[in-house]
C-alpha cells in the first residue's frame, strides 16, 4: 500500500526535501544491494547484465524518491526487488536472443563468493553452475517465479505483482517449475568435502601429468561442457562419455601444456582456478551425483572471467 504524498507550495523546500529523500533512498538502496545482485544474477547468470539491472533499479529509484509528488513506499525491500525482477525478466529475453548467436556453449559467469555463502546451504545450491544451468531451461517467468518463491521465499502476492500475473497463475508457475527443477536438479547435497575431495584428484593430475587417474573420479555418462565464447579454445558442442572427456582435456593440456591449478570458491561451491604462463585461463566447476562427477563446466570466455580476484558478496 502507498500513500499519496501532499506537493509542496515552497521550491526551496521542496528541493531539500528531494536531496533529502534521495540521500535516504541511497540508503536503502545500498542496504539492499547485495539482495538485489544476487536477484538479478540468478535471474540472468551474467554478473554484468546483473550490474546493468541494478544500474537501472537504482536510478528508477532515485528518480522515485526525488519525485516530491510520488507515493511514499512502505515496504522498500519488496518494491526494490519487485523493480529488479521486472527489469531482469526484461533483460533476459534480450540476453536469449543474444545466446542465440553465441559461438559454442554457453555457461554462466563464475563469481568468486566468500565462505559465508557456501555456508547457506540453499542459497549455495541455487547460485551453483549446476543449478544456474538448470534455470537456463525455464521460460523466463517461470524462472523469475521459482527464484523468488524458493530462494527468496517471496510471498505469491508480491511474486504476482512483480510478473505481472494473478496469484493463482504464480502458484500453477511455481508448481511446475518446482516439478520441473526436481527433475533436472542434483540428485544429492554434496558436502564441501566430497568437493575438494574431486578437485584434489583434478589438481593431482594437472601436477604430475596423468590425467588418466581422472577415471576414477568421473562418472561413466559424465558430460563436459566448455566455454570459450569464441575467444578461447573450446568444445562447441558439451562432450559426454569418461573417456571422449579425458581425451578432450588431454589435448588441451598437450596444446597448452599443464596448467597450475589453486582450488576457489566459486558459486558457492570448491572449484579450480587454472592459470597459463601466469595469466587465469578458466575456470573449472564440478557437478557431483553419488560420489562421482557428473558434470565439468570450464569457462574460458576471458570476458567472464572479470569477478574471480574479488568476493563477489550474495544474500538472501
Amino acid at each position: 500500500m502507498t500513500t499519496p504524498r501532499q506537493p509542496s507550495s515552497d521550491p526551496d523546500g521542496g528541493r531539500a526535501r528531494a536531496s533529502a529523500a534521495v540521500d535516504a533512498a541511497t540508503e536503502s538502496f545500498v542496504a539492499h544491494r547485495n539482495l538485489l545482485f544476487t536477484v538479478a544474477y540468478e535471474l540472468l547468470g551474467s554478473a554484468a547484465d546483473a550490474e546493468d539491472v541494478l544500474q537501472e533499479t537504482w536510478l528508477r529509484w532515485a528518480d522515485r524518491a526525488a519525485d516530491d509528488g510520488s507515493e511514499e513506499v512502505r515496504d522498500e525491500r519488496a518494491y526494490l526487488v519487485r523493480t529488479t525482477t521486472r527489469l531482469a525478466l526484461n533483460r533476459l529475453r534480450t540476453l536469449s536472443r543474444r545466446k542465440e548467436s553465441y559461438v559454442g556453449p554457453w555457461l554462466p559467469e563464475p563469481l568468486l563468493t566468500a565462505p559465508d555463502v557456501a555456508e547457506d546451504v540453499e542459497l549455495a545450491e541455487s547460485v551453483s553452475m549446476a543449478m544456474l544451468l538448470v534455470l537456463e531451461t525455464l521460460a523466463p517467468t517461470e524462472r523469475a517465479v521459482f527464484v523468488l518463491r524458493e530462494v527468496f521465499d517471496v510471498p505469491y502476492d508480491e511474486i504476482a505483482h512483480a510478473v505481472d500475473k494473478s496469484p493463482a497463475a504464480v502458484r500453477q508457475l511455481a508448481h511446475r517449475a518446482r516439478e520441473h527443477v526436481a527433475a533436472r536438479r542434483p540428485r544429492e547435497v554434496v558436502s564441501p568435502a566430497a568437493s575438494r575431495r574431486a578437485l584434489e584428484a583434478f589438481q593431482r593430475a594437472a601436477r604430475t601429468g596423468d590425467l588418466h587417474a581422472l577415471l576414477d573420479v568421473l562418472a561413466p555418462d559424465v558430460v563436459l561442457v566448455s566455454d570459450g565464447g569464441g575467444l578461447k579454445q573450446a568444445a562447441l558442442r558439451p562432450i559426454t562419455g569418461a573417456d571422449k572427456v579425458l581425451r578432450f582435456l588431454v589435448g588441451v593440456t598437450a596444446k597448452n601444456g599443464l596448467a597450475q591449478v589453486e582450488p576457489a570458491q566459486v558459486n558457492g561451491s570448491p572449484a579450480l582456478r587454472l592459470h597459463l604462463d601466469g595469466e587465469l585461463d578458466g575456470v573449472l566447476a564440478l557437478r557431483l551425483d553419488g560420489g562421482v562427477v557428473t558434470g565439468l563446466y570450464y569457462v574460458r570466455n576471458p570476458e567472464k572471467l572479470r569477478r574471480l580476484d574479488t568476493a563477489t558478496p550474495l544474500t538472501r
